[in-house]
């Protein structure tokens, strides 16, 4: 994939955007006393409806005046202090995020704008480094004194002009620590609650980021993901989450799981603001209003300066998707898919029923190499911190900090990790090996041998309810494929079992970023699933 091709996308995309508008219905009403903290209207004066508001209309609305980045961050923060406590979604708010947005007026009032993120408030995981907020991983052993530097994405988004909002709470150590998890819980932040119906899980280790986005706390968001933990949450929580292929955004200040799965991206409430998103933190944004530095095509600027491009809504005609159902999520999730089928073929595409082979030999393979890969990794991040310096110290500050283990108390997989064999070991270069060559072969195949665009699975079931001695039910299979070869994954608002969103996770080949975004934003228009939160307090076992 090309930063050409990133930026053809993105300048379709907003084009379509500004003229057909978000692609999903206008949010529901909350239910009359649902929910501990129902949310307030968008106010009069901002002028926008948070909850389906594209970037590309608030960069519309700030070129002509009747918006202002102060305004919008002000609108987010109030939102942040009405709605968050019933979510715990976010964990700090930056105190200087007023000031990021006021320069941003600025450059909007002197033509000086630095692209589509400019005066765009922004959430980050907790585990990416900001050199002015804690950067915790959701454990009070990383509490101290933040990261001396920014993540290379931060300073991405810092010189794109993005309004810095605060930092999510996440699964602690990104769910790499207990062997019965709870998604969503951390020591440094409690339990994230989906805001969908508020007694169920949020799912992965983005839990914060995704919810907070699903609550129009801000306009994106930025999760991680090693296996799921980006299309997961996006999908229970009823958002767009792009897992971008391996090293298409800088993983440098980023507290890891693995080198060798790892990536950051962008989760957003539509495909067009999760395409501009990752024109930033990729490096293919650029500064001005239609070109590149020295005029050229590749440039992404302000939506003023961008032609006319017709909307992806029927990019579907002549496309060939592969089904992949997944039964075991359900007779609910499986009706689903048939009903997202039949919708997809009326509009023109062709989809077929795939299987992907080596799924039981990629399940065997992917948690030891995991273990290894964590070893070499989270020691290497921890000695840039203070606080425990490794692994092994790590452990022992568990042991002795009840904190800790307030939701649950193990911590199998640091011992596991602790005794794997290293990255240097014969043994895991074979494993991790096969285990990559399988993963791409499996979508690879699948993808020639029926001639697909993209292979197409259930992202998640229906949220189970959260429960801190069981732990979460969550064995998803279908992000794996993806997230082992290295591969993109989108997972886009697919519909609803009663009150719990699901999400349609896309899959496509190596460096098939762009054709995966362009054919996720035709999806999500034929679809148009999304809809808000109504904050629901509980629901029946089966989510009615």
């Amino acid at each position: 994939m090309t930063n050409r091709s990133i930026a053809v996308l993105v300048t379709a995309l907003v084009a379509g955007s500004l003229v057909t508008g978000a692609p999903h219905p206008r949010a529901a009403a909350v239910a009359a006393g649902a929910g501990s903290a129902p949310p307030p209207t968008s106010p009069p004066e901002l002028g926008v409806d948070l909850d389906t508001v594209t970037i590309p209309e608030l960069q519309a609305r700030m070129a002509d005046g009747s918006l202002t980045s102060s305004a919008l961050t002000a609108a987010y923060l109030r939102r942040i202090r009405t709605i968050d406590p019933g979510i715990h979604a976010v964990l700090r708010t930056d105190p200087t995020a007023p000031r990021q947005a006021a320069a941003s007026d600025a450059r909007h009032r002197q033509g000086d704008t630095r692209g589509p993120l400019d005066g765009i408030p922004v959430l980050l995981k907790d585990n990416v480094n900001t050199r002015d907020l804690p950067t915790t991983a959701g454990s009070t052993a990383l509490a101290g004194a933040p990261p001396h530097t920014d993540a290379a994405l931060v300073t991405r988004l810092r010189d794109a002009g993005a309004v810095v909002l605060g930092k999510t709470n996440m699964s602690e150590w990104a769910n790499f620590r207990a062997a019965k998890p709870t998604s969503g819980w951390s020591a440094v932040g409690g339990q994230t609650h989906n805001p969908y119906v508020l007694d169920r899980n949020p799912c992965g280790s983005s839990s914060g980021s995704a919810a907070a986005v699903a609550a129009s706390l801000a306009q994106v968001a930025i999760g991680t993901e090693t296996d799921g933990s980006i299309v997961c949450p996006a999908g229970m929580n009823g958002v767009v989450g792009h897992k971008p292929g391996l090293g298409l955004v800088s993983q440098a200040g980023v507290v890891p799981v693995s080198a060798e799965q790892d990536t950051a991206g962008p989760m957003a409430r539509s495909v067009t603001d999760a395409a501009l998103t990752l024109a930033v933190l990729s490096g293919t944004s650029r500064r001005g209003g239609s070109g590149g530095p020295d005029g050229g095509p590749d440039g992404i600027g302000a939506p003023a300066g961008l032609p006319d491009a017709p909307a992806p809504s029927g990019g579907l005609r002549g496309k060939r998707v592969g089904l992949w159902r997944l039964p075991s999520l359900g007779p609910a999730v499986d009706a689903l898919m048939s009903r997202i089928a039949e919708r997809l073929r009326t509009a023109g595409a062709e989809v077929v029923e795939v299987t992907l082979p080596h799924q039981k030999r990629l399940a065997a393979l992917e948690f030891p190499a995991l273990l290894s890969e964590f070893q070499r990794d989270i020691n290497a991040y921890l000695a840039t911190r203070e606080g425990p310096r490794s692994l092994a110290e790590l452990v022992e500050f568990n042991r002795t900090h009840p904190a800790e283990r307030t939701c649950f108390a193990g911590q199998e997989l640091f011992e596991q990790a602790l005794a794997a064999p290293p990255t240097t070991d014969p043994r895991y270069r074979a494993r991790r090996a096969e285990l990559t060559y399988l993963a791409r072969r499996s979508i690879d195949a699948t993808l020639a041998t029926h001639r697909l665009d993209a292979i197409a699975a259930p992202a998640n079931p229906p949220a189970w309810t959260t429960d801190c001695a069981r732990g979460d039910n969550d064995v998803i299979p279908s992000s794996t494929p993806a997230a082992a070869a290295g591969y993109p994954s989108l997972s886009v608002p697919a519909g609803f079992v009663h009150e719990l969103p699901v999400g349609l996770l896309l899959m496509a080949g190596d460096r098939r970023d762009a054709e995966l975004l362009s054919l996720g934003a035709a999806v999500e228009h034929r679809l148009a699933a999304r809809r808000a939160p109504r904050y629901l307090p509980s629901v029946g076992p089966d989510g009615s």
